[in-house]
């Protein structure tokens, strides 16, 4: 717990107590940086033209990213109104929690999941109430249905859940959202879902699609499979009237003119851009299968990361990363993510993560029995 003794004014302790968001740290020339689940490609160069073209930065943006929500409406089926435009897709989580959830108020979420849900809550005065994963790193979702109580004011379901992997289906959460009170916000976190390839994930947009759950918004990013994460853009599609809630606890004019004329550039570039996910998912697919065949327990991985469940040894392992020059994220007492990267990167990664899996206890959780040592 943080020490709130220094702090010149008075802070709310719930705040003060509270550890600020930790980024994936960065990497020198020589290391490959796979903290963040950043796109390893450069940007497109219609993209960068784009940027260079928005120079008129001595007036505000459109506080509404008025071109970028209409162009997702007519490729969503939507109304404008109907989706709205956030600094990151996590600036907008925050504006549906400060909207729903308040002191007496719960958060209901999976955990260990991304790890920004726990502090939104806080921040908005609310309890977060955690529930943990199954076996193979899933979201329990029956679990998460009975700890619905009448102070639930906001469910978060992640799919592919970060920073483990594995998808939520559309059954399981067909079957879900019947059991949550239609008072209830749902937030369908899918940062990562153009690199999933599993046909049974749920998909936000066909959820969406079905009239008997307005209660339900879909958050998606630029940052992740389109590469825009320098210049923090996400959406949100939903009921307006709910995203007009969201609207009104926003910090005004947060997405730049650059922000949105490089999403538009991207949308326009989506073909080359798939190709480059598909390259990356083939290449994580191809790192889950090695991380196995090495003696680790992977779980399924449907982002642009693999999840290595070092569990105690999770610090150590990390340091054993960092001292051969692969920047990994490290979340302590459960495991370490790695995204995937430049195709350089998958050899060392595999080749340390050999290493650390015989160097873990004999029967250790993270890996299978056969792994010789």
């Amino acid at each position: 717990m943080t020490d709130a003794s220094d702090i010149p004014i008075r802070v709310r302790p719930e705040i003060a107590a509270l550890p600020p968001y930790k980024q994936g740290r960065q990497a020198g020339g020589d290391a490959f940086k796979l903290s963040s689940n950043e796109n390893p490609f450069d940007p497109l160069s219609g993209v960068v033209e784009a940027i260079r073209s928005a120079t008129a930065v001595n007036r505000y943006p459109d506080a509404s990213a008025a071109r970028l929500r209409e162009r997702l409406a007519e490729r969503f089926g939507v109304a404008s109104d109907e989706v709205h435009i956030g600094a990151g897709s996590v600036s907008i989580l925050a504006q549906l929690i400060l909207a729903t959830s308040g002191p007496g108020d719960e958060v209901v979420y999976a955990w260990r999941s991304f790890e920004a849900y726990p502090w939104l809550a806080v921040v908005a005065g609310a309890t977060a109430v955690e529930v943990p994963l199954t076996e193979g790193a899933r979201h329990d979702l029956p679990a998460m249905a009975a700890a619905i109580t009448e102070r639930t004011r906001a469910i978060i379901v992640c799919s592919p859940n970060n920073p483990t992997g594995p998808i939520v289906t559309q059954a399981e959460f067909d079957a879900f959202i019947a059991q949550v009170p239609s008072e209830v916000l749902v937030i369908l976190d899918e940062a990562y879902a153009e690199f999933v390839t599993d046909p049974d994930a749920v998909d936000g947009l066909l959820v969406l699609g079905n009239a008997t759950h307005p209660n339900v918004v879909v958050l998606r990013t630029f940052s992740k499979a389109f590469g825009l994460a320098g210049l923090r853009v996400g959406y949100a599609v939903g009921h307006k009237r709910i995203l007009d809630a969201a609207r009104s606890t926003s910090i005004p004019l947060s997405v730049t003119a650059q922000a949105e004329v490089a999403a538009l550039a991207s949308l326009d570039a989506e073909v080359e851009l798939l190709d480059r996910v598909r390259a990356i998912a083939e290449r994580r697919d191809q790192l889950v299968a090695a991380l196995r065949d090495a003696g680790w327990r992977v779980p399924d991985a449907q982002g642009n990361f693999v999840w290595l469940p070092t569990g105690d040894e999770t610090l150590a392992a990390a340091q054993a990363f960092d001292e051969a020059g692969v920047i990994v994220r490290p979340f302590a007492g459960d495991g370490i993510r790695i995204s995937v990267g430049e195709a350089e990167s998958v050899e060392k990664v595999l080749r340390i993560a050999a290493s650390v899996a015989g160097d873990l206890p004999a029967g250790h959780a993270g890996t299978r029995e056969s792994v010789e040592r």
